[in-house]
């Protein structure tokens, strides 16, 4: 398998709600690099603290938050960087923009994560505090 072939399956994992993929695809030690300066932001170390916090966004979202559409795959190395757009609604607010997703991929698993956004301010005004 591929890097881009794990990555291709870690966004079909996610959009699919496929835990069992996503726990066979992440490192138990994987460390998350979440952007914004919202609720969520930050740096979570490890494949608990990434899911609870994964959770949380299902929840705060009433389980709308979704990658709608992933676009293209590029590689360098153990790096994949993936086009994205993701889409959320709470409360009366939206959130859809475009953005990245980074993976750091070493031996089969995902090691790291870096997400960007195109739009960080709506992101933390949809997220909250």
């Amino acid at each position: 398998m591929t890097n881009i072939d794990i990555a291709k399956s870690y966004i079909k994992a996610v959009q699919t709600g496929d835990q069992t993929t996503l726990g066979n695809l992440i490192s138990p030690t994987v460390v998350w690099h979440q952007p914004g300066n919202n609720q969520f932001s930050g740096v979570k170390n490890g494949i608990a603290a990434f899911g609870t916090m994964f959770g949380a966004m299902m929840a705060v979202s009433g389980g709308t938050f979704a990658i709608t559409q992933a676009h293209r795959y590029l590689a360098n190395g153990d790096l994949v960087a993936i086009e994205i757009e993701f889409a959320g609604r709470r409360d009366g607010a939206t959130l859809n923009q475009p953005g990245i997703d980074l993976l750091r991929i070493e031996a089969g698993k995902i090691v790291e994560v870096w997400l960007f956004s195109s739009d960080p301010a709506q992101e933390d005004a949809f997220w909250g505090n």
